[in-house]
């Protein structure tokens, strides 16, 4: 029996909307490192997404599982709501522009400026990539800064904001001064890395959280 005053254990809508995000985020991260460790791409001197071109043995596998992060994203979006709407603005957008990112696959190497030649389909798919990442990035740093979030949820997401700031700095010098190739590769793993680990463990929180009250104002 419950203790008098304190409310039974509820699976509210959060809580459901975070369990479902956190099952997508580790589902679709899966698949996409299963499609990349296993396809013939170039290794760490390449990008994530030459798994998911047209023709390749392993696309269907990779799309699926972008298709699963930003499902994913847009859950944990859904959870945050509607105590953080920032971050989930954000995170709506990231898992908007994950699911382009899917729907239009680069050409062989995923060519980007300013070394190489793009096609359009290459420009659409890299700026999609490039503004789902900033923007869960942000999504961290908003968070971090509000003063709606439990303590729990803003030490996560300032750890996380500060990890991954320099680094997305450092892979967009490098893409500008260097090019493809290894440091642009690690650098761009680690990032997305950092981005679904977040992820999981933000969806963790929040559907922890969310198991005890269904009230609109609770401090995640």
């Amino acid at each position: 029996m419950a203790e008098q005053g304190r409310p039974e254990p509820l699976i509210t809508p959060r809580a459901a909307a975070a369990s479902a995000s956190a099952g997508c985020t580790l589902a679709g991260a899966g698949a996409v490192t299963l499609a990349v460790l296993a396809g013939p791409g170039p290794g760490l001197t390449g990008y994530v997404s030459e798994a998911g071109i047209a023709g390749s043995g392993h696309a269907p596998m990779y799309r699926i599982g972008v298709y699963a992060l930003a499902a994913g994203l847009l859950l944990l979006a859904a959870a945050l709501l509607p105590a953080l709407r920032a971050a989930a603005a954000l995170l709506a957008a990231a898992g908007l522009g994950t699911a382009l990112s899917g729907a239009v696959t680069c050409t062989a190497g995923c060519p980007l400026p300013p070394f190489e030649r793009a096609t359009v389909a290459d420009l659409v798919h890299g700026g999609a990539s490039i503004a789902a990442t900033a923007a869960v990035i942000f999504a961290m740093v908003a968070i971090a800064l509000s003063g709606r979030a439990g303590g729990q949820l803003r030490r996560l997401s300032a750890i996380a904001a500060a990890v991954a700031l320099p680094l997305c700095a450092a892979v967009g010098l490098a893409m500008l001064l260097v090019g493809r190739g290894a440091l642009v590769g690690v650098l761009e793993r680690l990032v997305l890395a950092i981005a679904v680990l977040w992820g999981l463990a933000a969806a963790a929180t929040v559907g922890l959280t969310g198991r005890w009250t269904s009230t609109d104002d609770v401090r995640l």
